[in-house]
């Protein structure tokens, strides 16, 4: 019987390990004192008009040479095309609820670009968005819609025909010069899975008008790491370094401001223009173009890693039935979704995690393999350094 005992002790051991959720094994060599404690974690983000260069280096990075024939096509300015600088709206965090001052953006997070700042959460906290619209387009209301995060009819952020009362509605579309609060919980589900590593990526995103504001450029990143495993800042235990990539085609046609950024041209030309519209179509990643993303030169500066490091990337998809990409890494591996690979593949609005530990030191294109976005310019760099 002692023996049957054991082995069926045994046995349970084995299924749970094995069952036991990617990173649970590694909370229990984490020390308590240096783990989160559930909290509310309160943000003042605003959506403020900003020109935005889509390449502010002013030429190719990728070639180190100026502008060819083809990436001029979207990149020339002239007097019937904008070129790389468009007036956008961004979401840009604030340092209280007075909104005067900017939250600077570290050197870590200066690859970001044009999306909003990180939304950091942990499994059993609270986050509070405290919102307010600076814009200044006549009417132009926006809010912000969370992917993941769980929230009631009055933080829901999108406005249709839910059968909501108005005191549900202020949520859906806010008026420039006002400010509304946004009420989110992260329970269980909107951590990571049994599969999913430690920490998981979702999205905030305005949907008043989704279309249209979305390539105005209302769109940031947020991180949900498991309870356990997580520092009291709420980055994951067993990451060194992480890093955000959206790839997306910014169809600035489509854009609120597509009027006021043509109101400069002195030969505009027709809106339905097929060259004009094109040249307007930015193949971007986080708003850079041609390698114009900020690269850095030592480890946790920009797109710069040091070899060893647990490199996790955040990857995300915005936009249209053109935005079917396969971000892929020069010279190193990563894990995504349990298995080895050097591409990933990203539809509109799906987000995926990989991880990374660089073993070969060197500047490496990172870039959509799709390649019409390869001629466009949706391509940029990471750096490993020793």
């Amino acid at each position: 019987m002692a023996v049957v005992v054991a082995v069926v002790l045994a046995f349970a051991v084995t299924v749970l390990a094995v069952g036991r959720p990617p990173g649970l094994a590694a909370a229990a060599g984490v020390d308590p004192s240096q783990q989160s404690a559930p909290q509310t974690r309160t943000y003042y983000i605003a959506a403020d008009e900003v020109p935005w260069n889509y390449a502010p280096d002013g030429k190719n990075d990728i070639t180190g040479a100026a502008f060819d024939a083809v990436a001029s096509k979207y990149t020339a300015a002239g007097p019937a095309r904008i070129g790389t600088t468009y007036v956008k709206s961004l979401y840009r965090e604030y340092t209280d609820a007075t909104f005067t001052t900017l939250t600077p953006r570290p050197p870590a997070w200066e690859h970001l670009g044009d999306l909003g700042p990180v939304i950091r959460a942990v499994v059993g906290d609270k986050v509070r968005i405290v919102f307010k619209n600076n814009l200044t387009l006549a009417d132009h209301k926006v809010s912000i819609h969370m992917h993941g995060l769980k929230y009631d009819k009055g933080s829901e952020g999108a406005p249709y025909s839910d059968g909501t009362t108005a005191t549900q509605q202020g949520d859906d579309a806010v008026a420039p010069g006002k400010i509304y609060t946004y009420d989110y919980t992260v329970p269980e589900r909107a951590g990571p899975g049994p599969m999913d590593p430690s920490s998981v990526m979702w999205m905030y995103h305005s949907h008043t008008d989704e279309v249209a504001d979305v390539y105005s450029g209302l769109v940031g990143p947020v991180i949900v790491t498991r309870a356990g495993m997580a520092r009291p800042d709420g980055t994951p235990v067993d990451v060194d370094r992480e890093l955000i990539a959206n790839f997306e085609v910014s169809d600035e046609n489509k854009s609120s401001y597509l009027d006021k950024n043509m109101a400069t041209l002195t030969a505009a030309p027709a809106k339905d223009d097929a060259e004009f519209e094109e040249s307007n179509k930015m193949h971007s990643i986080n708003g850079y173009v041609f390698g114009n993303q900020p690269l850095g030169t030592t480890a946790g500066e920009g797109m710069t890693v040091k070899v060893g490091q647990r490199v996790r990337w955040y990857l995300m998809g915005m936009g249209n039935e053109v935005d079917l990409h396969t971000p892929h890494w020069h010279g190193n591996t990563v894990v995504a979704n349990g298995m080895r690979t050097d591409v990933v593949s990203l539809l509109p609005a799906q987000m995926v995690v990989a991880d990374m530990t660089p073993d070969n030191p060197g500047r490496w294109l990172f870039h959509c393999h799709v390649a019409d976005h390869i001629e466009a310019g949706m391509l940029t760099r990471y750096q490993v350094v020793p």
